[in-house]
């Protein structure tokens, strides 16, 4: 016959087992190879940024990390599937602050950027530039806006489609400068690039990573880095302060995210990798020379910068009438 005590002392010893057992299952992580899912474009900013640092947690980690591209819906198929995945630290998501903060406010997606991921880290930023086709009557920055103010609606930008970083950082920079350009949206950022030096359009905003290949050997022209410094790799390309926008930045970052009830120590064994991966030096290195910028920071900068971030892009996308495609 059992006593009054004794079911809640087996009940406590059952959760102080269920306590330790959860350190050990950190322990055994990764058993099997990690999904890392990118919903975006193979051979963008963010899946170059990627590569090197999976690259590296998965060698420290003694185990692989295979890296699947699911573009679609400017990423926000992806994002449904992470959110979707088991919660055992085998699919993790990299997320954008596109499709966490610029999408979100554009269409209706199924899923909230902020309840419905935990975050692991923000792994890098990504810097900017604006270029122009050669043959555009344009130096400067300066020049530039005179000539768009000059032709109101007949100077042509690109960005990987509506919603798309580049997108938005046009529509921020026409309303900071009171200039009208028309967008002409691509199925990706490589693409929309590309065109620029084909004069099929005109200007875009576009990642150092993507665009400064073309800028060095002089298919197209750099005007201004929209950062608070130059970037080391464009020394020479003003800020769009010293080029006449004042306080006009524009930075972007991708984080890692994985499925809401992934098991706190699998989270915290997932982040202290991330910060090991970026800080190692050869990682750094490639990072930089990328035009990236390594972070790697604890798991609430995520939720902080999410939550900044749909306030400041709700405000471009409502003032430049941003809708989906």
């Amino acid at each position: 016959m059992k006593t009054q005590g004794q079911f809640p002392i087996r009940f406590l010893a059952g959760v102080a087992l269920a306590a330790l057992a959860l350190p050990c299952a950190a322990q055994a992580y990764p058993a099997k190879p990690i999904l890392m899912l990118m919903p975006l474009q193979a051979g963008s900013a963010v899946d170059v940024m990627i590569r090197i640092v999976a690259q590296k947690m998965g060698d420290n980690m003694g185990q692989q990390i295979v890296i699947e591209n699911q573009p679609g819906a400017a990423g926000s198929i992806g994002a449904e599937r992470v959110k979707r995945a088991a919660p055992d630290g085998y699919t993790v998501g990299v997320l954008n602050d596109s499709i966490l903060t610029m999408i979100p406010n554009i269409r209706q997606v199924a899923y909230d950027p902020v309840k419905d991921f935990v975050p692991v880290g923000v792994v890098a930023a990504i810097t900017w530039v604006m270029v122009v086709n050669n043959d555009l009557p344009a130096k400067t920055v300066s020049e530039f806006v005179a000539l768009a103010k000059s032709r109101p609606g007949k100077l042509d930008y690109s960005s990987g489609g509506n919603g798309s970083p580049q997108h938005v950082a046009m529509e921020a920079f026409k309303a900071a400068t009171g200039i009208d350009v028309m967008h002409i949206p691509y199925r990706g950022a490589t693409q929309a690039a590309v065109d620029v030096m084909s004069g099929r359009v005109q200007v875009h905003f576009g990642a150092v990573s993507i665009v400064r290949p073309y800028i060095l050997d002089g298919r197209m022209r750099a005007l201004g880095v929209p950062g608070a410094a130059r970037s080391p790799l464009l020394p020479e390309v003003p800020t769009m302060t010293e080029a006449g926008v004042p306080g006009f930045e524009w930075r972007t970052w991708a984080s890692f995210v994985v499925p809401v009830g992934t098991p706190k120590p699998v989270v915290d064994r997932l982040h202290a990798e991330l910060v090991k991966a970026v800080n190692a030096p050869e990682v750094r290195e490639k990072l930089i020379a990328q035009g990236l910028e390594p972070i790697g920071s604890a798991p609430g900068t995520v939720t902080q910068w999410t939550q900044d971030g749909l306030k400041r892009m709700r405000d471009i996308v409502q003032r430049a009438k941003i809708q989906a495609e």
